[in-house]
Protein backbone atom coordinates (compact mmCIF):
# COMPACT_ATOMS: atom_id res chain seq x y z
CA UNK A 1 0.00 0.00 0.00
CA UNK A 2 2.94 2.36 1.02
CA UNK A 3 4.59 1.48 -2.47
CA UNK A 4 0.95 2.65 -4.60
CA UNK A 5 0.78 6.07 -2.00
CA UNK A 6 4.51 6.86 -3.38
CA UNK A 7 4.18 6.02 -6.93
CA UNK A 8 0.79 8.33 -6.84
CA UNK A 9 2.90 11.16 -4.91
CA UNK A 10 5.46 11.11 -7.56
CA UNK A 11 3.12 10.52 -10.97
CA UNK A 12 1.02 13.77 -9.73
CA UNK A 13 4.14 16.12 -8.84
CA UNK A 14 6.26 15.11 -12.58
CA UNK A 15 2.65 15.76 -14.40
CA UNK A 16 2.29 19.12 -12.56
CA UNK A 17 5.89 20.15 -13.28
CA UNK A 18 5.26 18.60 -17.13
CA UNK A 19 2.33 20.66 -17.69
CA UNK A 20 3.77 23.93 -16.44
CA UNK A 21 7.29 22.82 -18.65
CA UNK A 22 4.06 22.61 -21.81
CA UNK A 23 3.08 26.21 -21.34
CA UNK A 24 -0.14 28.20 -20.44
CA UNK A 25 -1.45 28.05 -23.94
CA UNK A 26 -1.79 23.98 -23.59
CA UNK A 27 -3.95 24.53 -20.35
CA UNK A 28 -7.49 25.77 -21.88
CA UNK A 29 -9.15 27.19 -18.62
CA UNK A 30 -7.70 24.75 -15.81
CA UNK A 31 -4.76 25.46 -13.49
CA UNK A 32 -1.95 23.07 -13.87
CA UNK A 33 -2.57 20.99 -10.25
CA UNK A 34 -6.57 21.07 -11.24
CA UNK A 35 -5.87 19.56 -14.49
CA UNK A 36 -3.47 16.97 -13.47
CA UNK A 37 -6.00 15.48 -10.85
CA UNK A 38 -8.82 15.50 -13.43
CA UNK A 39 -6.35 13.24 -15.91
CA UNK A 40 -5.07 11.23 -12.89
CA UNK A 41 -8.21 10.42 -11.22
CA UNK A 42 -9.74 9.83 -14.92
CA UNK A 43 -7.25 7.27 -15.47
CA UNK A 44 -7.37 6.02 -12.00
CA UNK A 45 -11.22 5.53 -11.88
CA UNK A 46 -10.71 3.73 -14.95
CA UNK A 47 -8.88 1.31 -13.68
CA UNK A 48 -10.72 -0.86 -11.18
CA UNK A 49 -14.07 -0.80 -14.50
CA UNK A 50 -11.09 -2.26 -16.73
CA UNK A 51 -9.32 -4.47 -14.53
CA UNK A 52 -11.67 -6.29 -11.78
CA UNK A 53 -9.42 -8.53 -10.72
CA UNK A 54 -7.61 -5.74 -9.05
CA UNK A 55 -9.04 -4.66 -5.43
CA UNK A 56 -11.00 -1.54 -5.37
CA UNK A 57 -8.93 0.25 -2.62
CA UNK A 58 -5.76 -0.01 -4.93
CA UNK A 59 -7.80 2.79 -7.42
CA UNK A 60 -9.57 4.58 -4.71
CA UNK A 61 -6.99 5.37 -2.03
CA UNK A 62 -4.56 7.03 -4.82
CA UNK A 63 -7.80 8.90 -6.07
CA UNK A 64 -8.64 10.50 -2.51
CA UNK A 65 -4.63 10.79 -2.27
CA UNK A 66 -4.97 13.01 -5.28
CA UNK A 67 -8.07 15.08 -4.17
CA UNK A 68 -6.45 15.56 -0.62
CA UNK A 69 -3.25 16.57 -2.52
CA UNK A 70 -5.28 19.35 -4.29
CA UNK A 71 -7.05 20.64 -1.89
CA UNK A 72 -3.65 21.37 0.49
CA UNK A 73 -2.03 22.42 -2.60
CA UNK A 74 -5.13 24.93 -3.11
CA UNK A 75 -4.98 25.94 0.66
CA UNK A 76 -1.36 26.70 0.51
CA UNK A 77 -1.34 28.33 -2.30
CA UNK A 78 -3.67 30.88 -1.08
CA UNK A 79 -1.45 31.24 1.87
CA UNK A 80 1.75 31.99 -0.02
CA UNK A 81 2.40 33.57 -3.13
CA UNK A 82 5.61 32.09 -3.65
CA UNK A 83 3.95 28.53 -4.16
CA UNK A 84 0.96 29.54 -6.17
CA UNK A 85 3.54 31.20 -8.25
CA UNK A 86 5.20 28.17 -8.43
CA UNK A 87 2.75 26.27 -9.08
CA UNK A 88 0.65 28.14 -11.43
CA UNK A 89 2.87 30.48 -12.73
CA UNK A 90 2.28 34.30 -12.66
CA UNK A 91 0.12 36.67 -15.03
CA UNK A 92 1.99 37.99 -18.10
CA UNK A 93 2.31 40.96 -19.69
CA UNK A 94 2.34 40.03 -23.31
CA UNK A 95 1.43 43.98 -25.28
CA UNK A 96 1.40 47.26 -23.69
CA UNK A 97 0.59 50.11 -25.47
CA UNK A 98 -0.01 48.65 -28.72
CA UNK A 99 3.16 46.97 -28.83
CA UNK A 100 3.74 43.17 -28.72
CA UNK A 101 6.66 41.64 -26.15
CA UNK A 102 8.22 39.34 -28.33
CA UNK A 103 10.39 37.76 -25.35
CA UNK A 104 7.98 37.40 -22.93
CA UNK A 105 5.88 35.73 -26.37
CA UNK A 106 8.87 33.03 -26.60
CA UNK A 107 8.90 32.14 -22.95
CA UNK A 108 5.42 31.95 -23.27
CA UNK A 109 5.84 30.05 -26.72
CA UNK A 110 2.99 31.93 -28.06
CA UNK A 111 2.90 33.22 -31.95
CA UNK A 112 2.11 36.23 -32.75
CA UNK A 113 -0.79 34.42 -34.69
CA UNK A 114 -1.72 33.31 -30.83
CA UNK A 115 -1.83 36.66 -29.74
CA UNK A 116 -3.97 37.89 -32.59
CA UNK A 117 -6.79 35.08 -32.32
CA UNK A 118 -6.98 35.49 -28.76
CA UNK A 119 -7.13 39.05 -29.71
CA UNK A 120 -9.75 39.26 -32.43
CA UNK A 121 -11.88 36.44 -29.86
CA UNK A 122 -11.78 39.56 -27.66
CA UNK A 123 -13.33 41.92 -30.56
CA UNK A 124 -9.59 43.68 -30.71
CA UNK A 125 -8.44 43.67 -34.32
CA UNK A 126 -6.20 46.77 -34.12
CA UNK A 127 -2.80 46.29 -31.73
CA UNK A 128 -3.36 50.09 -31.28
CA UNK A 129 -6.81 49.33 -29.31
CA UNK A 130 -4.57 47.05 -26.49
CA UNK A 131 -2.90 49.71 -23.66
CA UNK A 132 -2.41 46.30 -21.92
CA UNK A 133 -2.85 42.59 -22.42
CA UNK A 134 -1.83 39.61 -19.86
CA UNK A 135 -1.60 36.57 -20.59
CA UNK A 136 -3.07 34.78 -17.38
CA UNK A 137 -2.52 31.75 -15.47
CA UNK A 138 -5.07 29.71 -17.18
CA UNK A 139 -3.70 30.43 -20.46
CA UNK A 140 -6.63 33.07 -21.13
CA UNK A 141 -5.61 36.32 -22.67
CA UNK A 142 -7.21 39.55 -20.14
CA UNK A 143 -6.81 42.82 -22.72
CA UNK A 144 -7.74 46.53 -21.35
CA UNK A 145 -8.74 48.79 -24.08
CA UNK A 146 -6.59 52.34 -24.52
CA UNK A 147 -8.83 55.33 -23.31
CA UNK A 148 -9.09 56.14 -27.75
CA UNK A 149 -10.37 52.81 -28.04
CA UNK A 150 -13.07 52.40 -25.61
CA UNK A 151 -16.93 52.86 -26.14
CA UNK A 152 -18.88 56.11 -24.92
CA UNK A 153 -21.77 55.06 -22.43
CA UNK A 154 -24.31 56.81 -21.52
CA UNK A 155 -23.00 57.40 -17.78
CA UNK A 156 -19.86 58.32 -19.81
CA UNK A 157 -22.05 61.31 -21.13
CA UNK A 158 -24.51 62.01 -17.79
CA UNK A 159 -27.42 60.99 -19.34
CA UNK A 160 -30.06 59.38 -17.68
CA UNK A 161 -31.09 55.74 -17.98
CA UNK A 162 -34.46 54.89 -19.19
CA UNK A 163 -34.80 52.21 -16.36
CA UNK A 164 -32.97 49.15 -16.10
CA UNK A 165 -32.68 47.01 -18.97
CA UNK A 166 -33.69 43.20 -18.49
CA UNK A 167 -33.22 40.57 -21.03
CA UNK A 168 -35.86 38.84 -23.08
CA UNK A 169 -36.83 36.14 -21.31
CA UNK A 170 -39.82 33.79 -22.41
CA UNK A 171 -42.85 34.11 -19.76
CA UNK A 172 -44.38 31.03 -21.71
CA UNK A 173 -42.86 27.92 -22.80
CA UNK A 174 -44.55 24.73 -24.53
CA UNK A 175 -48.08 26.69 -23.23
CA UNK A 176 -46.81 26.41 -19.90
CA UNK A 177 -45.56 29.55 -17.69
CA UNK A 178 -41.89 29.87 -16.99
CA UNK A 179 -41.85 31.00 -13.54
CA UNK A 180 -37.83 31.95 -13.30
CA UNK A 181 -38.61 34.22 -15.94
CA UNK A 182 -42.05 35.40 -14.55
CA UNK A 183 -40.28 36.40 -11.16
CA UNK A 184 -37.05 37.55 -13.14
CA UNK A 185 -39.56 40.13 -14.62
CA UNK A 186 -41.97 40.68 -11.65
CA UNK A 187 -45.09 39.69 -12.84
CA UNK A 188 -47.35 37.07 -12.14
CA UNK A 189 -50.09 34.94 -13.98
CA UNK A 190 -52.42 37.08 -13.14
CA UNK A 191 -50.90 39.66 -15.70
CA UNK A 192 -50.00 37.43 -18.07
CA UNK A 193 -53.61 35.98 -18.49
CA UNK A 194 -54.78 39.47 -18.57
CA UNK A 195 -51.96 40.94 -20.85
CA UNK A 196 -53.28 37.83 -23.21
CA UNK A 197 -56.60 38.81 -22.99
Amino acid sequence: MLVVVLRTLIIYFIIIIAMRLMGKKQLGELQPSELVSTILISNLASIPIESPEIPLLSSVLPVLLIVCLEILVSALCTRSRRLASLVSGRPKVVVRDGVIDQTTLKELRFTVDDLLAALRAKDIFELDEVSLALVETNGSVSVYKSLDATEVTRGDLHLPANGPLKPSMPLVVDGALNDDAAEYCGVDRAWLEKTLR
